[in-house]
């Protein structure tokens, strides 16, 4: 941990009780989360776990009856004879079989290319350049609530150019730094824009669906929560934008001239002639693209279209993985062939293999989570947990919008701890989605509510390498800046974003509205 908060407006208490003791959570924090293993052996400790427990309980000839039928399941040990014997035959297909490996690999191909030739870079700079001075906190605020589609490239780039696009507006780097930061960590799960991350969430979601028979016509596909996650980031971008006009620009010292011409060295927010056109061609190409699509899916008689002619339970709803596939694979080629950072064929497959190299731990990861999620499925362990689980919170009357608010708490605070979000669903999934799908509620209100968690307290864990970055693009611009100076002009937007999000969840609730294409509140 770096020394107490230095004195400067806007920065919280100084070096007396208050720092101290936000020193000491933190630094509580932090060691504990140092305590953690690694994804992986987590999931490894955790599949002995299971398997000892399922093994226990099987010898105990315990069983569960699942609610709504007269189905009554025997609860089988992972390490018996039958264990060990489905455990070899089905190790691979755990694996191979997961839902969210292929999806997000091909998202991350198509992804990868258009990253990799600057467009989706060039973009941000485009949007945030562009910007009036007055309305530049909210451009930023608002560009940053899509990061979420860049990966964590998003949190390495947006806040350095908001910086810079703060002070050639004349208005204080330092807002445009920590606000750029804030607002893709907190409104990371948010977005107009799908992208991998959806595919990653959704994949696990499946999984723990699939724990319960009443799972089997819960919709699961990429945009189950599409309308929720548009909603929200307009939200957030809307109330990021406030925060840091009115709220942290205002409390913040002036940076020192010549530390700000040093900080800005290296980092433009300027588009080239050449980028302006890449991007003018590319949005043809991509209406093109959307236009064929949209006709082939609205025609009558269309083969795109669902049984009875739906629009929603269609080959374009299940189908919408590889639709967006090529719709990043042509923007990202259109853009490289303009300017000229792709100039042969070979470089495409040369660009998508390379993302799916920055993916070879997320592969690894996912090996040690899909046996684990087999084996919840497989025991009838992930059954009996949810039956016992549902029994519970109707106990205590959490059937509502409450027991979904309080899920939301818990995921906040376990992701202080762990900030992988696939490895935290991942835990999570095999025990909520079904518990809640047994209080009548759809698969995609658990995920949309497990999207909140994993955002809000983001920007202020130590367990986020991103944060300690933030620390030295700030010593830049203010060389006597501590972690406790950030920590305390981040925390202005960890409870009204926390609120924010909440808020958003509890309209789509409370008016029964849609969540995404044909995925609602609760279950038919």
């Amino acid at each position: 941990m770096q020394e107490s908060l230095a004195r400067s407006p806007g920065t919280g208490p100084g070096p007396g009780g208050g720092s101290r003791l936000l020193d000491r959570v933190l630094g509580g924090i932090e060691r504990a989360g140092n305590r953690l293993p690694h994804p992986f052996f987590l999931f490894c400790g955790l599949f002995v776990l299971l398997g000892t427990v399922s093994s226990v309980l099987a010898a105990a000839d315990a069983d569960v009856e699942v609610p709504g039928s007269d189905e009554v399941l025997q609860v089988k040990g992972l390490f018996t004879g039958e264990g060990v014997q489905w455990l070899l035959e089905n190790l691979i297909p755990n694996f191979t079989g997961f839902p969210s490996l292929g999806t997000v690999m091909l998202m991350m191909m198509a992804v990868g290319v258009a990253e990799r030739t600057g467009l989706l870079e060039t973009v941000v700079r485009a949007t945030i350049a562009r910007a009036p001075a007055r309305w530049l906190p909210y451009v930023v605020a608002f560009v940053a609530c899509q990061g979420h589609v860049m990966s964590d490239i998003a949190i390495l780039v947006i806040p350095p150019l908001a910086a810079l696009a703060f002070r050639s507006a004349g208005r204080n780097p330092v807002a445009g730094l920590i606000g750029g930061f804030a607002c893709t960590c907190a409104g990371y799960a948010a977005g107009f824009i799908v992208g991998s991350l959806d595919a990653l969430y959704v994949g696990i979601t499946e999984q723990a669906t699939a724990v319960l028979p009443i799972g089997a016509d819960a919709p699961t596909h990429i945009l189950v929560n599409y309308f929720f996650t548009a909603a929200a980031s307009a939200v957030l971008g809307a109330l990021g934008g406030f925060l840091i006009d009115r709220v942290l620009e205002p409390r913040l010292p002036e940076p020192d001239a010549e530390a700000a011409d040093l900080a800005a060295e290296g980092v433009t927010t300027e588009v080239t002639a050449i980028q302006r056109r890449g991007l003018l061609i590319t949005g043809a190409a991509l209406s093109a693209y959307a236009a064929v699509v949209l006709v082939g899916w609205l025609i009558p008689g269309s083969p795109l279209r669902g049984e009875g002619g739906a629009l929603v339970q269609s080959p374009v709803m299940s189908g919408i993985v590889p639709i967006l596939f090529f719709a990043f694979l042509v923007a990202g080629i259109v853009y490289g062939v303009t300017v000229r950072t792709l100039t042969k064929a070979e470089d495409v497959p040369k660009l998508m293999a390379e993302s799916v190299t920055s993916m070879s731990s997320y592969i690894v990861l996912i090996f040690a989570i899909a046996q684990v999620i087999a084996v919840f499925n497989w025991s009838n362990v992930g059954t009996l947990l949810a039956v016992k689980a549902a029994a519970l919170l109707e106990d205590i009357g959490l059937t509502g919008f409450t027991g979904i608010a309080l899920f939301v708490v818990l995921v906040t605070l376990l992701n202080l701890f762990i900030t992988s979000g696939s490895a935290l669903w991942s835990l999570m999934a095999p025990v909520f989605v079904p518990t809640f799908m047994l209080l009548g509620m759809e698969p995609a209100l658990t995920q949309a509510a497990f999207r909140i968690g994993d955002s809000a307290t983001q920007m202020i864990t130590p367990m986020n390498p991103y944060l300690f970055l933030t620390l030295a693009l700030l010593r830049r611009y203010e060389p006597s800046a501590q972690l406790g100076t950030l920590l305390a002009r981040l925390s202005i937007f960890v409870v009204p974003f926390l609120l924010a999000w909440l808020a958003v969840l509890g309209v789509f609730y409370g008016f029964d509205l849609p969540l995404g294409p044909g995925a609602g509140i609760h279950l038919p």
